[in-house]
């Protein structure tokens, strides 16, 4: 493999853009991919749909691509995506759960089926417009993953996933700017993307999840009981698809104060709604575990954990649970702990590792 060969996910925004920009500079052997993971849907429809990797992202990736100077592909993924992102996100809601569709992109598609098209083609790295970083750590002989300097835009929650192999092919070089400094960059460049806005939407929803849930799961989304924690039926929810740990809007129950969805029988198809506090934990169970600055956890860690992309990291104790999971346990209770939703621990800027939130619990009364 050369290992100044390098390609480039684009998707046509302005971070992968200069992404490419940046290393071509570096005197990398650049070649920009993007993958084709919309479905199937009408010629207009894909180019009015403006996610990453739409039709529009493709052409202005090409242009971008045409401006540098440097060789430009699309990647036919759609089948991949439709298998590990797009059923994994039906399935995962239709289980209760909230899942985050990014991560399992970021998992399975560019740093699996677009790592291997990078390698198939001898190309030593591929590199996203992440913000993050990708350091080897001499005394641990690992490769290390760490937030960016921009912490504002900080990705490294997203990206917890990252075995060794894909760590030592993964290049992050935005990872040591700000946003504003690659923004200027691409201004400054003559890029058309350089204000282009940044993707804030599911790329493959159109309307909003819960439709297209109802859309691609008919016959499997069942009305059932709104209850409280004491088990008392308080009224009837549409399907436990539509509600998530922390709801209070569009529950359409009247209480005399206010209401959240703090827990979901999938058993039962039945929706739990408590107060506030009634959101509030210490800990919880995580499994799918992936360890990134250490091969494996041996006992007791002081962590840093982050419950969900917006979430500011809290201390918290981690250990072992059994063979596959981790029992988290927060030094204060925290709000809406969410099953489906990652956890990434840190310890300053690095990531030890993460996983998946499969449920709470409170081992001092002996409940899970």
């Amino acid at each position: 493999m050369n290992k100044k060969k390098v390609v480039v996910a684009m998707s046509g925004g302005v971070d992968s853009s200069v992404c490419a920009y940046l290393l071509k500079q570096q005197g990398y052997d650049v070649v920009g991919m993007t993958m084709q993971i919309w479905q199937d849907m009408p010629y207009e429809t894909q180019l009015r749909e403006g996610g990453c990797c739409s039709i529009g992202a493709v052409y202005d990736a090409r242009r971008v691509a045409d401006k540098i100077g440097i060789p430009y592909y699309v990647i036919n993924l759609k089948e991949s995506f439709n298998e590990k992102v797009i059923k994994y996100f039906i399935k995962e809601y239709l289980c209760g759960k909230t899942p985050n569709p990014c991560i399992a992109c970021n998992k399975f598609l560019k740093f699996e089926d677009l790592l291997k098209k990078a390698l198939e083609i001898d190309a030593f790295y591929l590199a996203t417009g992440h913000y993050a970083k990708v350091e080897y750590d001499g005394a641990s002989k690992r490769y290390v993953l760490k937030k960016s300097v921009d912490r504002d835009k900080d990705q490294s929650y997203a990206l917890y996933n990252l075995n060794q192999f894909q760590l030592e092919h993964t290049l992050f070089p935005l990872g040591y700017y700000t946003k504003k400094e690659i923004r200027q960059i691409a201004d400054e460049i003559g890029l058309a993307v350089a204000d282009k806005p940044d993707s804030q939407e599911i790329c493959f929803v159109n309307t909003n999840y819960r439709d297209f849930i109802s859309e691609n799961a008919p016959g499997k989304i069942e009305e059932g009981p709104f209850v409280d924690t004491k088990g008392n039926i308080l009224g009837k929810h549409k399907g436990i698809p539509f509600y998530t740990i922390g709801q209070r809007r569009g529950l359409g129950i009247s209480a005399g104060k206010p209401l959240y969805v703090v827990d979901i029988d999938v058993e039962n198809n039945a929706v739990i709604l408590g107060e506030e506090k009634d959101l509030y934990a210490k800990e919880f169970l995580a499994n799918n575990i992936n360890w990134v600055a250490i091969e494996k956890l041996n006992g007791k860690l002081n962590v840093n954990a982050k419950i969900r992309y917006n979430f500011e990291e809290k201390p918290a104790e981690i250990m072992p649970f059994g063979d596959e999971m981790v029992k988290v346990v927060f030094n204060e209770p925290q709000k809406a702990i969410t099953p489906g939703q990652a956890v990434v621990f840190y310890q300053d800027d690095i990531v030890i590792g993460g996983g998946i939130i499969k449920q709470r619990c409170d081992f001092e009364k002996n409940t899970l």
